[in-house]
């Protein structure tokens, strides 16, 4: 292996020490069959601005993965960020969710693990890529993108999140080499603590979403991991974030060895591909208005967002029980549980989803036709996170967003984010009228749960 950075020695130290410390339990590798292929079966015509990722001389098995998911041009984040990262240079990235740089670390990662492969023995828990992702879904959600472009070669992803099974996560990190590691904070130090994972060998670390791990407290997790990683000198860090606040940038300080910073700002703060409406209405003719958007032909699929568990369970229970086929995603929910409903939603069992920020950051699901903001969110980067789950893959898609009296506070950052862009409306008559009301049990407030201070009211 040659060395990532300016010398191996602490590596080859490193390395030492754990074949005498770590169980001797090296496991089998699955030899993953590869038919005759080459690049003659996957043609993406040169066209001039667009960098394809025939460009960038990878190895023939991610070669084949990627044809296989359907990539053909790099989107900007790739592009630009390829040509460092395959060189092992640090980078810090700023880009929204959708602007593919999940693919750009993976893609970075897995030709990084195959031009060095390591043929001495290994053992259990010894991971060789760390990727840190602040919530279960999203991690799940790159595992699954790790997997697909990682079908032709012999390389393993294991996934550690919290709601489930330990044991069974436990059972396969002893029964499998482990290459590519995706890994919710708290989960991976119970891991780390067992010393059922090892990071010491670590050759390239993810953390994914750094804005997001600030706004949910990981931090401090964050740091107890990195600590148990090489020097910043003897890894390849990638960190990336929606946004560079001063805190973002004291990370990447702290994290980063001469890194290369990219920013990818979107052409507009919202998508496109994307017609955003904003409908004044009182809070108590919140419900009617879902019901009627939702009882629309147009509407496929939906994901209906609200600010508070409670709001989203009540929300859940009132459509369920209006005839809706509709799934719940909040943070109370068991893993398992919401897998199943992600699964039953992906396969068209279910139509609407109802889900708060933190249960839905990691929905990635093409042919979401509307996205409905029940309660505008707190922070305005979140509105920008929601409605980009529709209008994806060249598709259109509609967001519908409820400002209510109690919702007023938010619109403001909002409509400034968007240059005031959406102008608000009143909503059609013909969507307030002839709709059941919300059932009474628990009824939680349906503001957006955030009142401002007293000074600030007017």
């Amino acid at each position: 292996m040659k060395p990532l950075k300016e010398d191996s020695s602490h590596k080859d130290q490193s390395s030492e020490n754990s074949q005498q410390s770590k169980p001797a339990k090296k496991t089998a590798r699955k030899n993953k069959s590869n038919k005759a292929w080459d690049l003659s079966q996957f043609q993406v015509p040169e066209i001039e601005g667009k960098t394809r990722f025939h460009d960038f001389d990878l190895s023939l098995p991610l070669m084949r993965g990627i044809a296989d998911v359907g990539f053909e041009y790099c989107s900007p984040i790739q592009a630009q960020s390829l040509p460092y990262t395959l060189q092992r240079r640090d980078m810090v990235g700023k880009a929204q969710t959708g602007t593919g740089k999940t693919a750009a670390f993976l893609i970075t990662i897995i030709e990084d693990l195959l031009r060095n492969p390591i043929d001495e023995e290994r053992f259990a828990g010894e991971t060789r890529a760390l990727i840190i992702a602040p919530t279960r879904e999203l991690a799940i959600q790159i595992a699954d993108d790790a997997t697909a472009l990682c079908k032709y070669t012999d390389l393993n992803v294991h996934t550690l999140v919290g709601g489930m099974d330990y044991s069974k996560q436990q059972t396969r990190l002893h029964n499998e080499l482990n290459d590519i590691l995706v890994a919710t904070p708290g989960r991976l130090l119970d891991f780390c603590g067992n010393e059922d994972v090892h990071l010491d060998l670590v050759e390239v670390m993810v953390i994914d979403e750094a804005d997001r791990m600030l706004d949910m407290g990981f931090i401090p997790q964050v740091r107890r991991i990195i600590n148990q990683t090489p020097k910043k000198a003897f890894r390849q860090t990638l960190l990336f974030s929606a946004t560079f606040t001063p805190q973002v940038m004291t990370l990447m300080e702290q994290w980063t060895q001469d890194p290369v910073t990219i920013e990818i700002e979107p052409e507009s703060a919202a998508t496109d591909t994307v017609d955003q409406f904003i409908y004044l209405t009182e809070a108590q003719d919140k419900y009617a208005l879902l019901y009627n958007i939702l009882k629309q032909e147009d509407v496929e699929s939906a994901i209906v967002f609200a600010n508070r568990r409670d709001q989203c369970r009540h929300l859940q229970e009132s459509l369920q029980s209006h005839g809706f086929k509709v799934g719940l995603l909040s943070g109370e929910i068991a893993q398992n549980k919401r897998v199943s409903t992600l699964n039953a939603f992906k396969k068209g069992d279910l139509n609407v989803l109802v889900a708060t920020d933190v249960a839905g950051r990691g929905i990635h699901i093409d042919g979401i036709s509307h996205v409905i903001n029940f309660t505008l969110p707190e922070e305005p980067e979140d509105y920008i996170h929601r409605i980009g789950r529709t209008g994806r893959a060249g598709k259109s898609g509609t967001s519908i967003s409820f400002a209510c009296e109690d919702d007023s506070f938010n619109l403001i950052p909002i409509q400034e984010l968007l240059g005031n862009s959406v102008p608000c409306q009143q909503p059609p008559e013909e969507l307030l009228l002839d709709a059941p009301k919300m059932t009474k049990k628990s009824s939680p407030r349906t503001g957006s749960g955030k009142r401002p201070p007293q000074n600030s009211r007017r």
